[in-house]
């Protein structure tokens, strides 16, 4: 049975976005997607309980930033509507919080639009995370967003879609110098610096596909942030004190193994 897609959009294509919705048990999906998401699976199983916990770190991402008093928020990448999306976080803790999602896939455009329909405040845009200039310059997004008070930027699990080619320091140092002191940027990365044969399989899936997967050593991920200030712990991963998932309540259960968290690095860091 043929899959009907949007105008512009090539179902035989794997898109990060709709697998990333796969993974969480969604529908909106091709079957190009779920074949490479399930030869991810194949080598890796935890992947659908790390997706799962990133969207728990994405939630208290947003509830630390709304209780440092941002209310503005830019999510780079956000990928297809799940269950606690930042703008529902957001609200919760600041009703007034306005959220802009961005994301390259017309799929993603057109569901969020659809389910995320509070044009006061919340906007789903159709745009090329690798040009900040073209999406800092969006109408939708200057409706929503002023740059002249602070701004939390959420690049969670997008930088590493990124290639080398597409040189992603200059593209994060462009939303970077976008804002104004007292802003935030927020980071979660995949990382090779634990030297796993899994992830290594991963890459090699991406990459027969025709997919950017890049994962990056501490160092490269460290420098996104720039001049702002770490919030602690820092950049950081594993399990153990210093936790991939900050601000976890303590005692928390988390359903990751200790492999599978080094495998990437968050943090958060603030503009002097």
């Amino acid at each position: 049975m043929m899959e009907q897609a949007p105008q512009g959009v090539d179902p035989h294509i794997p898109n990060a976005a709709r697998m990333y919705d796969y993974f969480l048990g969604g529908k909106d999906n091709f079957q190009a997607d779920r074949d490479l998401a399930d030869m991810v699976l194949k080598a890796m199983p935890e992947v659908r309980i790390g997706t799962r916990e990133n969207r728990a770190l994405i939630g208290r991402v947003v509830q630390y930033l709304c209780e440092q008093g941002i209310t503005q928020f830019l999510d780079l990448g956000s990928g297809l509507p799940a269950q606690e999306n930042v703008h529902e976080v957001a609200h919760r803790f600041a009703p007034e919080a306005r959220v802009v999602y961005v994301d390259n896939d017309p799929v993603v455009a057109t569901h969020g639009r659809a389910l995320l329909a509070d044009p006061n405040r919340v906007a789903m845009v159709l745009g090329d995370v690798r040009r900040p200039g073209e999406v800092l310059a969006d109408p939708e997004v200057r409706a929503l967003l002023d740059f002249d008070r602070p701004v939390a930027v959420l690049m969670m699990f997008i930088l590493h879609l990124i290639s080398d080619d597409d040189n992603p320091q200059e593209t994060v140092a462009g939303y970077r110098d976008a804002l104004v002191s007292g802003s935030y940027l927020a980071i979660s990365h995949s990382t090779n610096d634990v030297g796993s044969q899994k992830i290594d399989r991963v890459v090699d899936f991406y990459r027969k596909a025709n997919v950017a997967f890049t994962p990056r050593p501490g160092k490269e991920i460290g420098a996104f942030f720039g001049d702002f200030e770490l919030i602690p712990p820092g950049l950081a991963t594993g399990l153990g004190p210093h936790l991939v998932w900050p601000f976890i309540d303590p005692g928390t259960p988390l359903f990751i193994d200790d492999e599978m968290a080094r495998m990437a690095y968050a943090g958060i860091g603030r503009k002097p």
